[in-house]
């Protein structure tokens, strides 16, 4: 199959809200409509504050529908996080995953939302069959932390040997976008207010206790602000030295029902493989969804090999699997300590909030994060402050942090070198490419129809040169994640101009 999308985009029928024309004001004001930020708005407009959600786009239609939708244990192992953090801290975490994910269930049974929310069982399994010493780690530190955790032989019900793991109880699933519609729903029953298509271009302080958001065509006057947009798209550096945005990949396969039992499953590798099940309606077959192969993004300019790849690990390990009808791809923020951001923005004083490196935990995170920003704005005590606190420095991944940064000053080089091919002759219809004339880099579409799209290569958030995406047909800033589609517009922070329209020199 030629194109991408995810199995929730083609399932799920979102709600349509107007975009802000003019001023407008509510206590608070929740920028982003992924689960982030409608739990945001949500949870505040329970509380009795007036809030109104801004949406650059449609609702779910960012990070929050591309995911696979997993409620299971941090990517970064309960050994490494009771090693970095303590024993105190490391629990404060788990209670947080436990919490979230019970939001989850009581909004799904409270509003009546029908998203195929679903508790399963979770498997960490071994890469390489039966070198189990990280699990076993992990299975001593679970233990103590108090996590419903068991070491089994093998996954049951799975018909090749996954070799030693552990079962991880009380897990769940969900389809993401049906119950952000759900959600968005019950926000607006409320009293909450949407607006769709308003991306938000800035955040102005009226005064000590106000700030003031601005979109292209409007305005909104509020006390608090809640940025939710995956990543801030306000603090030019500083959040972004703290993460880094990487690619994954995701396939959907048809597999006869009940072949496979309802799981989660994920190894120890680096990067990981993870593996969940969906029944989508009454339809005949499961959907058996497979992700994995993660990379810097805009690090690999021709990224289908890694469909290719995930195809390939899961034929070998699921021999019922049988037509790839869906492929898609997202984007996660890595924290460099492992930890997500979840708090004030330090760059914006009290009354901003941000909720962002989310790593592969979108779902436990973003729903943590929502409870925090709450309490935070309610004056509640939270005892998450702390670990998720986007102030802290990053000392406990400092190896990895330096690494990150040292990739990204390699990316600037791309300024200094050649193009990628010397005229748009050599560009094959439906693809792009960098070509440089003089001391100017252009980000060059050749359509399959129609005149060529012309583009300046540089980011609008801090300048990399963005690279060709022949996956997902977007210009990708290998720097700090920003992505944009083939005629400029920002797809993805931190980012929110355009990418410059240019003409090419005549020769």
């Amino acid at each position: 199959m030629d194109s991408t999308g995810s199995i929730w985009k083609a399932t799920a029928e979102m709600g349509d809200y107007p975009p802000l024309e003019g001023g407008a004001r509510a206590d608070v004001c929740v920028v982003g409509a992924g689960i982030a930020g409608l739990t945001t708005a949500y949870l505040l407009q329970k509380e009795g504050k007036s809030v109104i959600l801004l949406e650059a786009m449609g609702v779910g239609s960012g990070e929050t529908g591309r995911t696979t939708a997993h409620f299971f244990p941090p990517d970064e192992r309960y050994h490494i996080l009771e090693r970095k953090f303590g024993m105190a801290r490391a629990a404060m975490i788990a209670d947080s995953y436990r919490m979230a994910t019970g939001l989850v269930e009581s909004i799904v049974q409270e509003e009546g939302i029908d998203c195929n929310f679903m508790r399963v069982d979770g498997y960490l399994v071994p890469q390489v069959h039966n070198q189990i010493q990280s699990i076993e780690r992990e299975y001593v530190v679970t233990q103590r932390l108090g996590v419903e955790v068991e070491m089994l032989e093998r996954v049951p019900g799975l018909v090749f040997d996954t070799g030693r793991c552990l079962r991880f109880a009380n897990n769940a699933q969900f389809h993401p976008l049906r119950y952000l519609d759900g959600l968005a729903r019950a926000f607006v029953a409320r009293g909450g207010v949407i607006h769709c298509n308003s991306r938000a271009v800035g955040i102005d302080k009226l005064s000590k206790e106000e700030r003031t958001v601005r979109t292209l065509n409007g305005h909104v006057h509020a006390a608090n602000v809640v940025l939710a947009t995956h990543t801030p798209f306000n603090d030019t550096v500083v959040m972004h030295t703290k993460q880094a945005a990487y690619s994954t990949y995701v396939l959907g396969m048809r597999v006869p029902k009940d072949a496979i039992p309802p799981m989660l499953m994920w190894d120890d590798g680096d990067p990981y493989y993870y593996v969940r099940l969906a029944a989508i309606d009454e339809g005949p077959d499961d959907i058996l969804i497979v992700g994995g192969q993660d990379h810097k993004t805009g690090q690999d300019e021709v990224p289908q090999h890694r469909w290719h790849e995930i195809e390939m690990w899961t034929r070998n390990r699921f021999p019922q699997a049988g037509e790839v009808v869906y492929r898609w791809s997202g984007e996660v923020m890595e924290p460099a300590d492992g930890v997500a951001f979840l708090g004030n923005n330090p760059m914006d004083g009290d009354n901003v909030y941000i909720i962002t490196g989310d790593s592969g935990n979108g779902m436990t995170h973003c729903t943590a994060g929502a409870m925090l920003v709450r309490d935070k704005i309610l004056g509640r005590v939270n005892e998450w402050e702390e670990i998720y606190a986007p102030s802290r420095k990053p000392i406990h991944g400092v190896g990895d942090f330096a690494a990150e940064q040292i990739n990204v000053v390699e990316q600037y080089a791309d300024w200094v070198r050649g193009g990628e091919v010397e005229t748009p002759a050599h560009i094959a219809p439906g693809e792009g490419a960098l070509i440089r004339h003089g001391v100017t880099l252009y980000a060059v579409h050749r359509p399959v129809e129609g005149a060529l799209q012309v583009l300046s290569a540089k980011c609008t958030h801090l300048g990399c040169a963005v690279h060709w995406n022949s996956a997902e047909k977007s210009w990708d800033c290998p720097c700090h994640g920003s992505r944009f589609s083939t005629t400029g517009e920002a797809l993805h922070g931190p980012a929110v101009k355009p990418l410059q329209i240019l003409s090419l020199p005549r020769d």
